[in-house]
């Protein structure tokens, strides 16, 4: 795959996130499309997003759930960025009109207090860089017609996120067993998503760790301020216009997302 095929794979990607239409999968589109190619297009998207005026608040972490890398034939995460638009408070109303394909998923936010530049980071050193931790609704969306995703369709469509959405009640992690954590969501007061911190990579630390230490392989270290959204902690669920998600997770609270009605 060579680079005028990269740039035509990040502008379908980037002119479907404007007009709403979803895209034939790109690993049917171009051949030799692996996870080195489908990184480049997300730094291209990256790159013409900060230029255009966003401002880049963190990372999320995807395909933490093994059962879901099997299916997709990878055993590591992946990872995408999130910018301070795709941010919204605890029940404000997030536009169906930013959304493609919405799905939503349960995850424990971390918080960055000190910047972790250098590869070789540790969990103790993890912990230590934390301010706190929070409970968080991702909303996940595809560019890519009818979910039909493979892992270098995800990563390049920035690991498929849409928007977020952080609680309120700020825990420090030294206080929490997040593996342990139970978590129960809702859809309309009727629970439609059940976990716990173990279905994300064992522990969100896990994932976190694995994060910090990919990004600073890159030369892009997690800094202070940075948001990670380390992972789901069970099943992803449909969402449709009007809808209202809660999520409760043991130890942190709760938050919810309500979502506006289609236009």
């Amino acid at each position: 795959m060579n680079n005028k095929d990269i740039a035509a794979a990040a502008e379908q990607l980037w002119s479907a996130a404007e007009t709403g239409q979803a895209i034939t999968p790109l690993r049917e589109q171009f051949a030799h499309f692996g996870a080195d190619e489908a990184y480049a297009v997300q730094d291209i998207n990256t790159e013409r997003r900060l230029k255009a005026g966003g401002k880049l608040v963190g990372r999320k972490i995807g395909l933490t759930a093994r059962a879901v890398q099997k299916q997709l034939g990878v055993d590591q995460p992946d990872f995408g960025m999130l910018f301070a638009d795709m941010a919204y408070c605890d029940g404000e109303p997030i536009p169906w009109k930013v959304l493609m394909q919405p799905k939503v998923e349960a995850e424990v936010a971390l918080v960055m207090e000190h910047d972790l530049p250098e590869p070789g980071i540790t969990v103790a050193q993890l912990l230590r860089a934390t301010a706190f931790a929070l409970p968080a609704l991702e909303i996940v969306g595809s560019r890519i017609a009818n979910w039909d995703i493979r892992f270098v369709d995800t990563v390049a469509d920035n690991a498929s996120s849409s928007a977020f959405v952080l609680g309120n009640t700020p825990v420090k992690p030294q206080q929490l067993d997040l593996r342990l954590a139970g978590m129960v969501m809702e859809r309309g007061g009727e629970p439609v998503s059940l976990g716990a911190g173990a279905a994300c990579l064992g522990h969100p630390y896990n994932a976190a760790v694995w994060l910090a230490n990919k990004m600073a392989s890159l030369g892009r270290g997690l800094k202070a301020g940075d948001v990670v959204l380390t992972g789901a902690l069970g099943p992803m669920v449909v969402v449709s216009p009007g809808d209202v998600v809660e999520a409760r997770i043991n130890g942190l609270g709760s938050v919810r997302a309500a979502f506006g009605d289609k236009a």
